[in-house]
């Protein structure tokens, strides 16, 4: 079973579509056209618009039979792509280059470490923890990211709904598909709650080059974590 969301295809298509004539024929305001810029409009209306997903090829015929809604469709994907054409070149951040051993060189084998996704709870009422820093180490430091997109410390955020994620820099291979393990530790702290460490291990195989898009085949979920005030986690063990 294959699920798709035709709405990132029409969405895609559009700034796809908008960012060229902007970099080859007219570009009145002078809005930036880097990949950084085409890549935060996607993702600015892509948060905007409702999934529209079908299952594997089966209802591509539908989707193709809803010509007029797919219409208005597109007039409100165009709004919005200007919309945060706009707002992405009122903020702007070209910082996105490789954090350092980002293994940004083509051709040289890497492990490509996945991304590490959990979630963190209040352990007395299970609600999401807003204001909780959690940290990526490895030896006692911080753990580089792959680019600056990615934070690390990740400070939560009451929309994340407890969700962090990080995606750590590749590390560079003496050969393709050398395996190792990778030891972090997670240090997870929020006001009046204990500091918790969690301890885990990611296998990897080394890989040709580093990995250059993310995608959820690539990921590591961690359990879910809890944080106690103080004292109250060994009443709850």
């Amino acid at each position: 079973m294959e699920l798709h969301n035709t709405m990132e295809d029409t969405v895609i298509a559009r700034v796809n579509e908008i960012f060229e004539i902007f970099k080859n024929e007219k570009n009145p305001d002078n809005y930036c056209t880097c990949d950084q810029c085409r890549m935060d409009t996607i993702c600015f209306v892509l948060n905007r618009v409702p999934p529209h997903y079908i299952l594997s090829h089966r209802g591509a015929a539908r989707v193709q039979r809803e010509t007029i809604e797919q219409q208005q469709q597109a007039a409100d994907v165009t709004a919005l792509v200007y919309e945060g054409l706009k707002k992405v070149n009122h903020n702007l951040r070209h910082d996105s280059a490789p954090s350092a051993g980002g293994g940004s060189h083509s051709n040289v084998p890497v492990f490509n470490i996945p991304t590490i996704m959990g979630r963190l709870f209040n352990g007395n009422d299970f609600a999401p923890l807003p204001d909780a820093v959690v940290e990526l180490l490895w030896n006692s430091e911080l753990v580089a990211m792959k680019d600056r997109n990615w934070q690390n410390p990740c400070s939560l955020v009451s929309s994340s709904e407890g969700t962090f994620s990080f995606w750590p820099a590749p590390a560079e291979s003496g050969r393709v598909n050398n395996h190792k393990i990778f030891e972090y530790t997670l240090r997870v702290s929020s006001p009046g709650f204990e500091t918790l460490f969690h301890f885990f291990k990611i296998p990897v195989a080394s890989e040709i080059q580093a990995a250059s898009s993310f995608t959820l085949n690539r990921t590591f979920k961690l359990p879910d974590l809890y944080l106690f005030p103080p004292g109250e986690a060994e009443q709850n063990g």
